[in-house]
């Protein structure tokens, strides 16, 4: 039997083990390519599928200018990819623990704080087109609005749900949401090549699952987490097996 990425949607929120779990139902496999090991297939799954379903959304095409806001969390660093090998620009906003890699991406990257809006609209020479906010925080987004000159249809938020009805869009709750696990072979494909990259952070064991929870919950991860169900895996990995 092929080896596969498994990908589920599991209500997790309520649970003290933030999903940690040693039994899953799971509702979506795709075959992993030969070159792209477990541990980094298993990455792939939410960040591909939730940062193109959010592209989508947003109608993002060839050419035109994208602003990642958040481009070192993983949906962002994800979607900083996706939409350049999708023939698009890309401002990111990121602090300096990505800024870098962001960089060698082919993204324009500038920080967060005060000015931002001013220094991405100089970046882009006008207003971007579209703004996708992945940043873990709240309170930002009229400031992401001003940036696409007042037009919240413009904007796209999954971390923020614009409880002040402002306008936003929203990647959970838009009408006809089909998720994109389609894409998840494709960008397995990309990542076996070389193409495509999420980053880990730290791999855990089982044994420490209250560990992995705590970085999680801390929202200073810096990278994915990953659970290796064999512990020899976590050597392969660092080895680039």
């Amino acid at each position: 039997m092929p080896s596969a990425i498994a990908s589920s949607v599991p209500d997790y929120i309520a649970f003290d083990t933030a999903g940690a779990a040693e039994h899953a139902v799971l509702k979506v496999w795709v075959a992993v390519p030969e070159g792209l090991d477990l541990l980094h297939a298993a990455t792939l799954p939410t960040a591909v599928e939730t940062a193109t379903r959010s592209i989508d959304l947003l109608g993002l095409s060839a050419g035109q200018t994208l602003v990642v806001n958040g481009g070192g969390t993983m949906t962002g660093f994800a979607a900083v990819q996706i939409a350049l090998l999708r023939g698009a620009h890309v401002i990111a906003t990121a602090g300096e623990t990505f800024a870098a890699r962001l960089r060698g991406l082919g993204a324009r990257v500038t920080p967060y704080g005060d000015g931002m809006v001013e220094r991405v609209r100089d970046m882009a020479g006008a207003a971007p087109d579209f703004v996708l906010h992945t940043a873990r925080v709240e309170g930002v987004l009229p400031d992401l609005v001003r940036i696409v000159d007042g037009d919240p249809g413009r904007v796209m938020s999954f971390s923020d749900f614009d409880e002040g009805g402002i306008g936003v869009r929203t990647t959970g709750r838009e009408k006809g949401v089909v998720h994109r696990y389609d894409v998840l072979a494709e960008y397995a494909r990309l990542a076996a090549e070389g193409r495509f990259t999420i980053p880990i952070a730290r791999i855990f064991t089982w044994e420490d699952w209250r560990d992995a929870v705590a970085t999680s919950m801390s929202g200073r991860a810096h990278g994915k987490l990953v659970f290796a169900i064999d512990p020899s895996a976590s050597s392969r990995a660092r080895r680039g097996h």
